[in-house]
């Protein structure tokens, strides 16, 4: 089992920056994915950032590329989201997921999650 608590949402000015936070307790693996999401009211929960916590490799979705870093300390367990120029667009609840399937941008391969976070970008 995995618990996972997001903060640091917020409201926050079109060009503005926010830091995600998510704090992992319980069972986890270097193999683990950590991934981030958002979900707009209406729409479906899409994936934006993801990592794993021991090799390293990250991803990114198209509309936040060269905005966004996701980076994790291992020791604290603790995944973050730096989210720069931010957009309205960029409003919606963001949730920190983890992927032990191997794959990191489908919401269904997540077995665990956050309760979320709202960020607010006003134009």
């Amino acid at each position: 089992q995995v618990q996972l608590v997001e903060s640091g949402g917020g409201l926050v000015q079109a060009g503005g920056s926010l830091r995600l936070s998510c704090v992992a307790s319980g069972r986890t693996y270097g193999s683990d994915c950590m991934g981030w999401f958002r979900q707009a009211p209406g729409q479906e929960r899409e994936f934006v950032a993801a990592r794993t916590w021991s090799v390293g490799s990250t991803y990114y979705a198209e509309s936040v590329k060269g905005r966004f870093t996701i980076f994790t300390d291992t020791y604290k367990k603790m995944v973050y989201l730096q989210m720069n120029s931010l957009k309205p667009e960029d409003t919606a609840v963001y949730y920190c997921g983890v992927s032990r399937r191997g794959r990191y941008h489908r919401s269904s391969d997540y077995g665990y999650w956050g309760q979320g976070t709202q960020v607010t970008v006003s134009s």
